[in-house]
């Protein structure tokens, strides 16, 4: 079979190379034997250049002959001048780039290709929106500088971003342009035009909302400056970014909303400087910040309106405030320190706690909540400990939020609130009227056996008992009839009045508790 004439007047020796190898996929190295570092690529001489449109006339099958052999680009330590433009275009070869250097932008926005491996390439712009990938995905120990664009993609295999550095459109210098090089996109002003204020650099490394990825994604030891946009991705074999490091300004460190994953892996190490959000994201299996280091600004870690099987919270270190509100988990792993600052709590539901918590601890992590008092994570927080059978820790818990919506009533309310704390706790602690009693009935006892009350009516004979005597003072209605039949003498009318009143009181006080104790856990 003859060789088919290549569609270029000339080509460089590595062109020509990469041309004879493509048939039968072979390897085209250029590296001379040698580890090279393609960040310095610019440099390379013309023995190492290879045109990004002879690869894409390749590719895109611009060529003659056939063979019985799979075709593809497979290429490393290469200067790679110009944009691969490969968009809108359906390829059947696989294209692996090693080692490479890419100064302009690699575009596979639109595509359906098989396999696309760049890995330790040094690349300004990776885009491959929209597309879709029946294969790997593997971009592993590359720098890319100016972002990676997969929004909307779709790759029926793996994503590899594991030891990738992705910088941001406004990223300066970049030092792999060198002169003569192509002209490359300008970074996009996010700022509205005419505007007098000063103009900001959209900050965004990764770009992936709405992308597919059938297998796992490995984005480990990641290192990008700028967002990780996931709004809306799927991952339906897990998510992992255990050791990256996220460094956002001014954005979201992390912006996932209606994420969708198996499982998330964003612990061992894994560090964001601002915001991990994933606002009603659904994780399948475990959700995990097990040995993350969490930092921003306000809010460290937005997880309200989530659903998970597993929370696992338990970073080596976070600074800002975490919401759990209205989010349902199944398991809620965490500790003290997981809290620092503000936690916001209302909705949130789980059914079961693990960790190395206290019950204080817990009504603490209650009291945290920067919107005050709020019934439900109480509520929630007593029904976990009586599905348990830890029914004492439930009324403490009940009794904690009933002292919690004393502070906000007015004057008479907390006045009253007090009042019953003091006397019954709200109904939680009855045994505290037991004792009020007890000691009423004691006082009152030993005063008027000492100093014993006159017998109203002397047309019969009585024996006073002092004991008997008090307890019916104390009781709101007369049951032993000893109030008529004896009048206090001296200061005792004031402790028999003050015996009555008290009983009232206690009674009332119980009635009112019990009357809480038996409202249904849902009752406002």
């Amino acid at each position: 079979m003859g060789r088919s004439r290549p569609p270029f007047l000339r080509l460089t020796p590595a062109e020509r190379r990469l041309w004879e190898a493509y048939p039968t996929g072979a390897w085209v190295d250029l590296r001379g034997g040698r580890e090279t570092d393609s960040s310095s690529g610019g440099s390379w001489g013309r023995s190492r250049v290879v045109r990004a449109e002879v690869i894409a006339a390749l590719v895109l099958g611009r060529r003659g002959g056939g063979s019985v052999t799979v075709p593809g680009v497979r290429l490393a330590g290469a200067r790679i001048v110009g944009d691969l433009n490969l968009s809108d275009a359906t390829i059947e070869a696989k294209i692996h780039l090693l080692d490479c250097h890419i100064a302009g932008t690699v575009s596979l926005n639109d595509a359906k290709t098989r396999g696309v491996r760049l890995r330790r390439c040094d690349i300004f712009r990776f885009r491959a929106s929209r597309a879709t990938v029946d294969g790997l995905l593997d971009l592993d120990g590359s720098a890319v500088h100016a972002g990676v664009h997969l929004d909307n993609a779709h790759v029926t295999g793996q994503l590899r971003l594991s030891g990738t550095r992705v910088g941001t459109p406004g990223e300066e210098p970049y030092r792999g342009l060198q002169p003569g090089a192509s002209p490359r996109e300008r970074p996009r002003w996010n700022g509205p035009e005419g505007s007098k204020e000063p103009r900001t650099w959209e900050s965004v490394a990764l770009w992936a909302g709405g992308l597919a990825v059938d297998g796992s994604a490995f984005l480990r030891d990641m290192r990008a400056t700028g967002c990780l946009r996931l709004i809306g991705a799927r991952f339906s074999s897990g998510l992992y970014l255990q050791g990256a490091v996220v460094t956002a300004n001014g954005t979201p460190a992390v912006h996932a909303d209606h994420l969708q994953a198996s499982t998330a892996e964003m612990g061992a190490g894994f560090t964001a400087h601002g915001t991990v959000r994933l606002r009603g994201a659904r994780v399948g299996g475990v959700l995990s910040f097990h040995g993350a280091v969490l930092r921003a600004e306000g809010r460290a870690l937005h997880l309200s309106h989530m659903q998970a099987d597993e929370l696992i919270l338990l970073p080596d270190s976070i600074e800002g405030e975490v919401n759990l509100a209205y989010s349902r988990l199944g398991v809620l792993f965490d500790r003290p320190e997981s809290y620092p600052g503000d936690v916001r709590l209302d909705g949130l539901t789980y059914e079961s706690l693990r960790g190395p918590a206290t019950l204080a601890d817990r009504l603490t992590w209650l009291r945290r909540d920067p919107g005050g008092y709020r019934p439900q994570p109480y509520e929630q927080l007593a029904a976990y400990y009586r599905r348990i059978g830890h029914e004492p820790d439930a009324r403490r818990v009940l009794l904690a939020r009933q002292r919690a919506r004393r502070r906000t009533l007015r004057l008479p309310g907390r006045l009253w609130g007090r009042l019953l704390d003091g006397l019954v706790g709200y109904g939680y602690r009855p045994w505290l009227a037991g004792l009020w009693a007890g000691l009423l009935l004691a006082t009152g006892t030993a005063v008027f056996t000492r100093w014993p009350p006159h017998q109203i009516g002397l047309d019969e004979s009585r024996h006073f008992n002092a004991f008997v005597y008090t307890l019916d003072l104390l009781v709101p209605v007369s049951v032993f009839e000893q109030r008529g039949a004896w009048e206090p003498v001296g200061w005792t009318q004031w402790l028999a009045n003050g015996l009555i009143a008290a009983g009232w009181v206690l009674a009332t006080a119980l009635i009112a508790g019990a009357s809480r104790l038996l409202r249904p856990s849902n009752a406002p």
